[in-house]
């Protein structure tokens, strides 16, 4: 199915049925700041599942990244954050950066596995900032592509992804074109701040 959905107006009873098939499992597909990506509601573990099997890997082998609504909801997937990290952070987001930082507990338990680490994004986009706000809280989420793969037009354009996926994923937001820059990889773990990967961000040091 694809739901339009303009981020300039948004339909809230649009935003209600994004939640509502988010809140019963389904997979959905979704624009962000950077690339289309897709995801679930991260405490759906059936859900979370079915996502890794998209990915064709198994769950504890996932490395999916979360959404988060804002800079409040982090304590509780990840460390304590330095000031100096925060800082960082606090200046970059909501924007076009995947942290990678310190996980707590509470995502090894939800994944099944035993991870160290989680990517955190906050993307600079109203629709998902819409949904994930009314959802209460993060999505779990992951790139259509591989990242050895090139980012082609039907990464970015709604209407091809919906002929790609729709038979794969339960709903496609077609948000407006996409970006052909995936989001730039920051690892701030233990006081030292590395770029992974190179992305849309342009990270100010």
């Amino acid at each position: 199915m694809l739901l339009e959905i303009n981020p300039d107006n948004i339909d809230q009873r649009s935003i209600d049925q994004v939640v509502e098939a988010l809140r019963k499992g389904e997979i959905i597909i979704f624009p962000t700041d950077t690339v289309y990506a897709m995801g679930c509601d991260l405490y759906n573990k059936k859900a979370l599942n079915k996502l890794a099997t998209l990915k064709g890997i198994r769950l504890k082998k996932a490395r999916f990244s979360i959404i988060c609504n804002g800079m409040s909801d982090l304590s509780e997937y990840v460390k304590n954050i330095d000031r100096p990290t925060f800082k960082l952070m606090n200046r970059s987001l909501p924007g076009p950066f995947t942290f990678v930082l310190t996980a707590t507990n509470e995502i090894p338990r939800l994944f099944g596995t035993n991870r160290k680490e989680i990517g955190i994004r906050i993307p600079d986009n109203p629709i998902l900032t819409a949904i994930t706000e009314q959802l209460g809280n993060p999505l779990a989420t992951t790139s259509l592509h591989d990242d050895e793969d090139e980012i082609l037009d039907y990464f970015i354009d709604p209407y091809e992804i919906y002929q790609r996926y729709d038979s794969k994923v339960d709903l496609i937001i077609d948000g407006g074109y996409g970006n052909l820059l995936a989001s730039t990889v920051v690892e701030c773990v233990d006081g030292h701040v590395e770029i992974l990967r190179q992305g849309a961000g342009i990270l100010e040091l």
